[in-house]
């Protein structure tokens, strides 16, 4: 296993991919989660409790938990009647300690000790914070309206500089590669990384930059866009890569750049055609590596 850091960004399912790819390929690992969820479980935690989005941090607890105790493997379960009905155990266990200790930050941590995690995982802000977007439609505000609109450009923040966490921005400049994706575009993604620090941060760091790709693109916020409208999309919000991950396929044939930056073009889906599989994504960021 190699001994280089590497620091995931976005939220979402994605994210979790890229944490469990990562894990296989270093024992240093840290995952940097957008909070801006104003929907499901975690919007009702956000507007009863006031606390950031939980719902991606508790995903990407589950994927570097390495205890197989009880508290790992109830996670993910979800009430299904009651007045707790469609909140995961996870994001009530966060709420709490955030709520009872005050600090976000130092609640995830307090659960990732508990699930023995393997990778540190912390919040993007430290602040609840609503996405904001031009689209077709005019002006939206909340990831929920955005992740179901089209036309979506100049995504920001209300505040429009939340803080970005201390150790987040640290992570990130003593990286060895930095992991953008996969995950819905504008909504996970860019919903972390315009975050203008984490934004600087990306810019100046001296770590190999790297954009997964999706494997396929179902969403409406990002319905038909190609892989040179994704990296486009990361170009208009100034988020910079060196080097493009992509699944093998027709898009991708013959195709050796995409705006200016390097495309590899490796064998990531996992059987169902619709993933990523861990292994495979770990084997091409570890091939990667040496290119920086």
């Amino acid at each position: 296993m190699s001994s280089a850091s590497l620091v995931a960004l976005g939220g979402g399912h994605g994210l979790a991919a890229a944490l469990r790819a990562a894990r296989l390929v270093s024992d240093q690992v840290v995952g940097i989660v957008s909070v801006a969820d104003d929907g499901g479980s975690s919007g009702r935690l956000r507007a009863e409790l006031g606390v950031p989005a939980l719902g991606d941090i508790r995903r990407c607890l589950s994927a570097v938990a390495s205890d197989d105790g009880l508290l790992a493997r109830s996670l993910e379960y979800r009430f299904d009647h009651g007045a707790l009905h469609g909140h995961p155990v996870g994001n009530l266990l966060l709420a709490g300690l955030t709520v009872a200790g005050g600090d976000l930050e130092a609640a995830v941590a307090e659960v990732a000790r508990l699930v023995g995690a393997e990778g540190r995982i912390l919040p993007a802000t430290s602040t609840a914070v609503t996405l904001v977007a031009d689209s077709d439609a005019g002006t939206l505000l909340g990831q929920v309206r955005i992740e179901h609109a089209g036309g979506i450009r100049n995504l920001r923040f209300n505040p429009e500089r939340p803080p970005a966490s201390a150790a987040a921005l640290r992570a990130i400049r003593d990286a060895d590669q930095v992991i953008i994706g996969p995950g819905s575009l504008f909504t996970s993604v860019l919903a972390c990384t315009v975050v203008p620090d984490l934004r600087r941060a990306v810019a100046e760091t001296d770590a190999q930059r790297v954009f997964v790709a999706n494997i396929a693109t179902d969403r409406a916020e990002a319905r038909d866009f190609g892989l040179d409208d994704h990296v486009g999309a990361l170009l208009d919000h100034d988020v910079r890569v060196d080097v493009v991950l992509a699944p093998r396929g027709p898009e991708t044939d013959g195709i050796e750049s995409v705006h200016g930056i390097d495309v590899v073009a490796a064998d990531l889906a996992a059987d169902d055609g619709w993933h990523h599989d861990p292994k495979r994504l770990a084997d091409a960021l570890a091939d990667l590596l040496p290119r920086r």
